[in-house]
């Protein structure tokens, strides 16, 4: 974010960083600049929230043997669906033309986390079932 000026950053996990504050997730002020935005628009959350289309996420994870080749499997995954937009720069990333899948290692536990996002909670569960088949 320092590098490049961000103004606004975090996690999908809902942690916000405010650098104008500092560089810590902090909750709070995110909660304070969501209201914020609320309250100069004079809008409600569900007013808010029907501008934006519906998309689903699917969330997932294997256990990770301490045998299991990692990179080998991210290799796999990156030819089975190499006619697609691929982006490693945190895990894998694929993205379909209407969703997405990340396989991401956990830095605290032994396993992958496959999260999928999609139009549907269907298709976001079968992009995701999809990856976890062919890692097995």
């Amino acid at each position: 974010m320092k590098e490049v000026g961000a103004v606004i950053g975090g996690e999908g996990n809902g942690g916000v960083i405010y650098p104008e504050l500092h560089y810590g997730r902090d909750a709070l002020v995110g909660t304070a600049l969501f209201l914020t935005y609320l309250a100069k628009r004079k809008m409600k959350v569900s007013e808010l929230r029907a501008t934006y289309p519906d998309y689903f996420i699917s969330k997932n994870k294997i256990s990770l043997k301490p045998d299991m080749p990692v990179q080998e499997l991210f290799a796999k995954v990156r030819a089975a669906y190499s006619e697609f937009p691929i982006l490693d720069i945190d895990g894998l990333k694929i993205d379909f033309p209407d969703g997405w899948v990340q396989l991401r290692t956990s830095n605290t536990e032994p396993i992958i986390r496959i999260y999928a996002e999609s139009t549907t909670m269907e298709k976001a569960n079968a992009y995701a079932k999809e990856v976890i088949d062919l890692l097995k």
